[in-house]
């Protein structure tokens, strides 16, 4: 066996012990009795006091605000998400009154402009959206509808306004591809807006011979990769020409 070869194992075994000893003797005494992690840690969790009261708790008490929470479109938010631990206010409220966030500052956490956030998402930018007011001036937290239905389909598809903006289809209104019902900026994923289905709607626009500036893009649809709709290639927000 080369020499190199031998010191390469004797290297590898050295590192193999070190980690079995490492494992004996670093690993707490109860891990992987019940699987992958330390047995005795769910004993030290049950022992630790109880933080948390649950919103059955809260609505025992605001009944009313439970109530308008219960059917709004913070109701999956858990009213200790924005008010902190309750299980001692709930015993004393007196004595342990819970934070009433009301600076700007925390709606952004969730509702501040965010690229990475799910369309359809309300966003807005905290420079601009109505500067030095408070959220809860215009927007009752437990029941955060709209002080009136958004004008700009922005407010919702920011990051998608934002790429439209920049690209040679910024001129073209939203609502001249998406069929939009107005209860659409009330209830989003209720009613939804309309997506363009064929080939033929982009032609409108760029087929040979379609009406319009003579600047604009052509191509014949006949011949033109028939098997695919437009936007398998083109983003329609940012249709930018194809290597």
């Amino acid at each position: 066996m080369p020499q190199q070869l031998t010191r390469l194992l004797l290297i590898f075994a050295v590192l193999a012990s070190g980690l079995a000893l490492a494992r004996h003797l670093l690993l707490p005494e109860t891990f992987g009795e019940r699987g992958y992690y330390r047995t005795a840690a769910v004993e030290g969790i049950l022992k630790q006091p109880i933080m948390y009261a649950g919103r059955e708790r809260c609505a025992l008490c605001h009944t009313q605000i439970a109530t308008a929470h219960a059917n709004a479109r913070h109701q999956s938010v858990a009213c200790e998400a924005c008010h902190g631990p309750a299980a001692a206010h709930t015993e004393a409220p007196t004595d342990n009154p819970l934070p009433v966030p009301r600076e700007r500052g925390y709606c952004s956490l969730c509702h501040g402009y965010d690229p990475s956030r799910p369309t359809g998402f309300p966003q807005i930018d905290p420079v601009a959206h109505n500067p030095l007011q408070a959220c809860v001036s215009c927007h009752n937290p437990h029941q955060p509808e709209p002080p009136h239905i958004p004008e700009e389909c922005s407010v919702c598809h920011g990051a998608i306004a934002r790429t439209k903006a920049v690209s040679v289809h910024v001129l073209l209104p939203c609502t001249r591809c998406h069929t939009t019902p107005r209860k659409h900026k009330i209830t989003p994923r209720v009613a939804r807006a309309d997506k363009p289905q064929s080939r033929e709607f982009c032609g409108s626009c760029h087929a040979v011979d379609a009406r319009g500036p003579k600047e604009t893009p052509r191509v014949d649809l006949e011949t033109h990769h028939r098997r695919y709709l437009c936007w398998q290639c083109h983003d329609p927000h940012h249709p930018r020409e194809l290597d």
